[in-house]
């Protein structure tokens, strides 16, 4: 799964909320400056992947020329471009590897900023967070789909892609992860 821009916010919180209702740790510090720290690592996460693809569109946009003569497929070549660029920049595509890495930079600058206490290992502060974030992860298809059927049955249309759609996904997504237990 790709994290997408707006999926950081959901996904601080549950990390944050599952840190902070965790019988592993004890908060020392602020639950604003745990969210801000990571906040910055996943938004960095994000601009990295973004990056990575921008890099990939400018390599296929200048050899268009012998993609179409050669009748490629765009989006594997697509795939199989990142692949390289992120293995050269070593970012993670794999999900698994992709959320351990995250785990072990968020509680590596939590403890940086002296903000936990615990008595266990940092290995299974990390879980917590991994599994923070997997479960973010796997629920969001589920939801996604539950929010779209939803807007489906309104009695008005709502185009796909409109503002209004946008928004309207936007509060009952809220609504139904709010419902969940997420936020």
């Amino acid at each position: 799964m790709r994290l997408k821009p707006n999926h950081v916010r959901y996904i601080v919180s549950k990390i944050a909320q599952d840190l902070v209702q965790s019988p592993l740790l004890e908060l020392k510090g602020s639950l604003e400056v745990l969210t801000k720290i990571t906040q910055a690592v996943l938004q960095e996460h994000v601009s990295q992947e973004a990056a990575i693809d921008d890099r990939v569109r400018d390599l296929l946009e200048e050899n268009l020329d012998q993609i179409e003569f050669m009748r490629m497929d765009e989006r594997r070549l697509f795939w199989d471009i990142k692949k390289q660029v992120a293995l050269e920049n070593g970012f993670a595509l794999g999900w698994e590897d992709r959320c351990n890495l995250l785990s072990h930079e968020i509680l590596e600058k939590i403890l940086d900023e002296d903000l936990l206490m615990f008595s266990v290992s940092e290995n299974r502060i990390r879980n917590v967070i991994f599994k923070s974030i997997d479960t973010y992860a796997k629920l969001y298809e589920s939801v996604e789909t539950e929010v779209s059927e939803k807007i489906k049955h309104y009695k008005r249309k709502l185009p796909v892609g409109s503002d209004e759609y946008e928004l309207v996904f936007e509060r009952m997504y809220e609504e139904e992860l709010r419902r969940k237990g997420f936020l």
